[in-house]
């Protein structure tokens, strides 16, 4: 993965973190101040039942303002300028608290209004509601004089968190969802650093093997051109075979080094005029030395114009679908190889009589390191790096590749080429 794409991603992820989590924190601050305005609302409304049910008790009269004043978060003060049974408000605050659907603990006061003075108070947890009132009996009664009582709720954060679950559990999922993203990144940082680690060392590696392979090219070359040694069979049967085999090194090499290049997103394409059928014949040419044993044929256009592209990598393509086809091809390969015009488009076509591709292998044939399996038997030797190079050089160049395939009969390599 490119640099600058991951570095885009880690921008973009960090700006989707942070609306996520400012987001987040909006709706759970917001949704708090709406319980909160809910919860101080319903209180209101309960205590000022609570005040009506003590002065109908009382037959008295409520004072005209200030009846319920908040002092702070979950604490109420009631001032009703009765006297106030201690018994009948506990009943009360009980029942109004169940029938406005307030389940939280509370307890209450009740003051002397002129000395300040807290005449009774008691701690109600709901849902014992009936020990409460064979309790209450107990409770003064408290006449003649003028009181006001205060509630407090304790457990008022707790209550209000209860009733946030759905967003809380949002919240939680929204959390998930950024520690999970974070680690992704994580993961995927990692991984482009082992990747860059192994492309480098595998350059590194490769570009190091080009000076002994040529130092071995070079004295292969003089070996099998001594007199002594072209006179004697056996010894120059060991010189060809270093030769061969030290070209199949520098061929393999020579693929490691154009994908890393690819990789690497620096692939610059050194696009040239040039003949497309003498360019075509030259690399058939080449094949047919390389050939022992087997046909190549082919069928090309004459009268074609040049056209621009990389004769390089061109020629590096076409060579990379030949070699498939001879190595996937029986004892004796029969490739044929065609070429047709239509307009600005000229398409080659690469034909084999090999072992084919199974129809589910098809599509991963261009990707890298794919090879199509053979079974037990490991005679097709390479990276699997041919198809994934042709795939992008095509890409590069705007051309189009495709491949059919029938097991056992053999496959069908076209390149599109626009000219």
């Amino acid at each position: 993965m490119p640099g600058n794409l991951i570095r885009r991603l880690l921008l973009l992820g960090a700006l989707a973190i942070i609306g996520i989590i400012s987001i987040q924190s909006y709706w759970l601050l917001k949704t708090w101040d709406l319980k909160d305005k809910e919860f101080d609302q319903t209180v209101h409304i309960m205590l000022r039942h609570v005040a009506d049910r003590i002065a109908d008790f009382h037959e008295t009269e409520l004072p005209k303002t200030k009846l319920i004043q908040r002092q702070s978060s979950n604490y109420y003060a009631v001032n009703v300028n009765s006297p106030i049974n201690a018994s009948v408000l506990e009943d009360f605050l009980y029942q109004e608290m169940n029938n406005h659907g307030l389940s939280t603990n509370f307890e209450y006061a009740v003051y002397d209004c002129f000395s300040k003075d807290l005449i009774y108070g008691n701690y109600c947890e709901m849902g014992e509601q009936t020990e409460k009132q064979a309790e209450s009996e107990e409770l003064p009664t408290l006449d003649n004089l003028e009181y006001y009582f205060v509630v407090r709720f304790p457990s008022r954060e707790s209550f209000l968190l209860s009733n946030m679950n759905m967003t809380l559990a949002f919240a939680a999922i929204a959390i998930c969802s950024v520690l999970f993203f974070l680690y992704s990144i994580w993961v995927i940082v990692k991984q482009k650093r082992l990747s860059e680690l192994q492309r480098d060392f595998i350059n590194n590696m490769t570009h190091e093997f080009k000076t002994p392979i040529s130092s071995i090219k070079i004295a292969a070359d003089v070996l099998a051109k001594d007199p002594m040694v072209q006179d004697n069979i056996r010894l120059s049967n060991y010189s060809n075979i270093i030769i061969d085999q030290n070209q199949r090194l520098n061929d393999q090499v020579e693929k490691v080094l154009n994908v890393a290049r690819l990789e690497k997103d620096n692939l610059e394409l050194k696009k040239e005029e040039f003949d497309l059928t003498v360019e075509l014949r030259n690399i058939i040419e080449n094949e047919k030395i390389k050939l022992k044993d087997g046909q190549l044929t082919y069928d090309l256009v004459d009268d074609l114009e040049l056209i621009n592209a990389d004769k390089l990598h061109f020629t590096n393509v076409i060579s990379n679908i030949l070699d498939n086809a001879v190595k996937y091809s029986k004892k004796k390969p029969e490739v044929h190889i065609s070429m047709t015009k239509k307009g600005n488009k000229v398409c080659i076509t690469i034909t084999d009589k090999g072992i084919g591709i199974p129809k589910e292998q098809i599509k991963e044939v261009f990707d890298k390191f794919y090879r199509v399996s053979t079974g037990d038997i490991h005679d097709v030797k390479g990276f699997g790096l041919g198809l994934f190079y042709v795939k992008n050089i095509s890409q590069a160049h705007g051309w189009i590749s495709k491949i059919e395939s029938e097991l056992g009969k053999g496959t069908t390599f076209s390149l599109d080429i626009f000219v």
